[in-house]
């Protein structure tokens, strides 16, 4: 019996027998069968809106609080809620009270990522069930973290990377494991999407109706002011709280990448090349200074000693992409390019969306396609029912890995950030990085794009990072100790994210 059809029958058998009322799956004293879970989410603004309509689509849930620290956004929630659903959420500014409530039993949070570990272990603590969205953690240390409180506290804990409930990507990447494309080594994942600049570094100030203390939790804080224009979302581009595309669309990418290819693990070897770069011509000012400090254009290469996964990160335009190949698998020359091409001997497997795969043969003939989306929040609900970790579809340890991938290749550019190397350079030091891709391949076509868009390289070289070690068992660097700090962070109390053995 394959891996779905096993969920779904246990999800089938579940809700056919009188075994699996609310009472004893959510533990919380005194609710009857026919009793709805109560959810709260945390971080309404943009994302939480999706997360808002999840849980008013499932009868099995009623929105009892919403959290934000941004008191106009989280009343306007909660007054569209109450039209919607018939009763007014409780709403808070902080968590912490939240999850004081006894009617809360499952939390989902759409916080900034550098809230992400911390809400989803205190809710767990506080007996909850938590639905984090990607990437799961902001370093690898929270990730570790969110684990062992999942694991210490019995709580189910789904990461929101969707493809993981999707039936294209289900049938699909189990296509790439049983051969379908012949032997699979290889997997390369893009986010070509076009990021225009954030604005010019600068002082601004912070909103008046948001609490910048809660909003900064455990990050450094800036407060009276912030260096970015926009407060709201252009902190996915500031280190101090984001990760970048690598970070933020790269979870999605390289959880169905290592799914494919059936990576359970870290990678052993890293190395990142890139930049922040081309704003520039842009803005037709040499000496503009985005507000951002994440690359807008990496190449992100993992080692996994018999596999690869490369990642592609381009912000500028990419509306006359001259990639042949890539035009080819994805059918399309122009416009953003979201998904993962994985390479097998006999044949291609391309992901061109959430819901929309193909498999290709070498002369490039489409030998089957994969289609049909899927309930991420439903199968989250299903795996709080039925109180059995194996029914999520995306546990928090593949949640963990996946964005383990994403900070693990932002380090090697944080480390290399100020190593600028020629186009000459940098092929000759990937000639010695091992690599299943032809890096020769992937360096050319990266540096054409940036020209293409204007860049100077001359003047704006691009990045090398150093080629990293991991132990993907330790969860360390051993090479280079000063990469070692960046797996953690320094913590701003009392907004501290335990340790593993602490949670």
């Amino acid at each position: 019996m394959s891996q779905q059809s096993r969920r779904s029958f246990v999800k089938t058998t579940a809700a056919a027998s009188t075994a699996f009322a609310f009472a004893p799956a959510i533990g919380r004293a005194g609710t009857s069968a026919n009793a709805k879970m109560g959810a709260c989410v945390v971080g309404a603004n943009g994302r939480g809106g999706d997360h808002i309509n999840g849980w008013l689509g499932d009868d099995r849930t009623e929105i009892r609080a919403i959290v934000d620290v941004d008191e106009d956004v989280g009343n306007k929630r909660c007054e569209a809620i109450e039209k919607k659903q018939g009763v007014r959420p409780k709403f808070y500014t902080d968590m912490r009270k939240a999850f004081e409530d006894d009617a809360i039993d499952v939390v989902s949070t759409a916080t900034p990522n550098h809230w992400h570990a911390l809400t989803g272990i205190w809710a767990m603590q506080h007996g909850k069930d938590a639905y984090v969205e990607k990437p799961v953690c902001h370093n690898v240390h929270e990730g570790t973290a969110l684990i062992a409180a999942a694991r210490k506290y019995k709580k189910m804990c789904q990461v929101g990377t969707q493809c993981r409930s999707s039936k294209a990507c289900i049938e699909a990447t189990e296509f790439v494991r049983n051969g379908g494309i012949g032997e699979c080594n290889f997997a390369r994942g893009l986010c070509y999407k076009r990021r225009k600049s954030i604005g010019a570094l600068g002082d601004y100030a912070i909103p008046s109706n948001v609490n910048f203390d809660l909003w900064s939790g455990p990050a450094q804080y800036t407060a009276p002011k912030v260096t970015r224009q926009r407060f709201h979302y252009d902190w996915h581009w500031q280190r101090n709280y984001g990760n970048g595309d690598l970070g933020n669309q790269g979870p999605h990418q390289t959880d169905v990448a290592r799914w494919g290819l059936g990576v359970n693990a870290h990678p052993n070897t890293i190395v990142t090349y890139g930049g922040r770069l081309g704003y520039q011509a842009e803005r037709k000012d040499p000496n503009y200074v985005d507000a951002g400090d994440t690359g807008n254009t990496l190449v992100s290469i993992y080692d996994y000693g018999d596999k690869c996964i490369v990642f592609e990160t381009r912000g500028l335009d990419v509306s006359n992409s001259a990639d042949e190949e890539l035009n080819t698998l994805f059918q399309s020359t122009k416009g953003n390019k979201i998904g993962v091409v994985f390479y097998g001997t006999d044949g291609y497997l391309v992901q061109k969306s959430y819901s929309h795969c193909i498999a290709y043969d070498k002369d490039m003939n489409v030998v089957k396609e994969f289609k049909g989306g899927g309930d991420h929040y439903g199968n989250f609900l299903g795996a709080c029912e039925s109180r059995n970790m194996a029914d999520l579809n995306a546990d928090v340890r593949e949640g963990h890995l996946s964005a383990g991938v994403s900070h693990l290749g932002n380090i090697s550019y944080y480390m290399g950030e100020d190593n600028h190397v020629t186009a000459a350079e940098l092929k000759s030091a990937l000639k010695g990085v091992k690599s299943i891709d032809d890096d020769g391949v992937t360096a050319d076509r990266t540096i054409k794009h940036l020209e293409q868009n204007g860049v100077d390289l001359g003047k704006y070289p691009i990045s090398l990072g150093p080629v990293l070690k991991f132990d993907p068992e330790k969860e360390v660097f051993t090479n280079n100790d000063d990469a070692n700090r960046w797996l953690t962070r320094e913590y701003r109390a009392p907004y501290v994210c335990p340790k593993a053995a602490d949670v």
